[in-house]
């Protein structure tokens, strides 16, 4: 109930959040479902799946709603780890350990099909990546003024820079993932360039984030494999 999973034979030694951003992508949704709990509950975690949905038609803000989603989970438990997941992508390795660096961000996805396993470019912090709320809160979350797709990945890439940490990557064996792609092909093309950044990130970290977050929470029901955060 509420995609809440604890090992009934053993204590968990973690306990991860999985975070996901959701607007209208059901098929998705359903396939990463069908995969995820058996793959977490196989590393014998303790977690939770929460689902964070934006009402209306306007432009999309995942940082934003990932930010929603940390303050929402943190009140249900003190979590270890928190894992900020992208809905169409399903990891390859049950050794990739869904668990947080004790030091730095981790980037989880560190190979995808759709790139053909390697890293697009050299700072790319986006699909799956692992933080402690303590890292989530050094760098002051993610920034809430990216609407629409894009951009924020290297922001926050350049976020953990800025508050004196750095990004491990999982190793590219370890961190393969599928990409599901239910929606119109976009242009393989794009997705290896670098999104231009149009936010001055070195000024206004520290001032647009976990901070500055402001929504409306208009309902909260747990559903059979995961929780359901609705905002505006």
């Amino acid at each position: 109930s509420g995609g809440r999973y604890r090992p009934p034979h053993c204590l968990a030694r973690y306990k991860s959040a999985i975070l996901v951003a959701y607007r209208n992508q059901k098929k998705n949704l359903q396939h990463l479902l069908y995969y995820i709990h058996p793959f977490l509950q196989r590393q014998q975690l303790s977690y939770s799946i929460y689902l964070i949905q934006q009402v209306g038609n306007g432009a999309f803000n995942r940082a934003k709603l990932l930010n929603v989603g940390v303050r929402e989970a943190l009140k249900d438990e003190d979590w270890d780890c928190l894992l900020l997941h992208d809905i169409n992508l399903v990891p390859e390795n049950d050794y990739n350990l869904y668990v947080c660096d004790e030091y730095y961000p981790k980037h989880m996805s560190s190979a995808m099909d759709e790139f053909q396993y390697i890293l697009p470019y050299k700072s790319f912090f986006g699909g799956v990546s692992a933080l402690t709320p303590e890292h989530y809160m050094k760098m002051n979350g993610f920034p809430n003024t990216y609407w629409g797709s894009g951009g924020e990945n290297d922001d926050i890439a350049t976020r953990i820079q800025l508050a004196g940490m750095k990004i491990v990557r999982t190793s590219p064996h370890l961190g393969r993932y599928k990409v599901m792609d239910y929606n119109e092909k976009r242009e393989t093309q794009e997705l290896w360039r670098r999104p231009m950044s149009l936010h001055n990130t070195r000024k206004t970290w520290k001032d647009d984030g976990m901070n500055s977050l402001e929504f409306k929470l208009l309902s909260r029901t747990k559903h059979p494999l995961y929780t359901n955060i609705t905002v505006d």
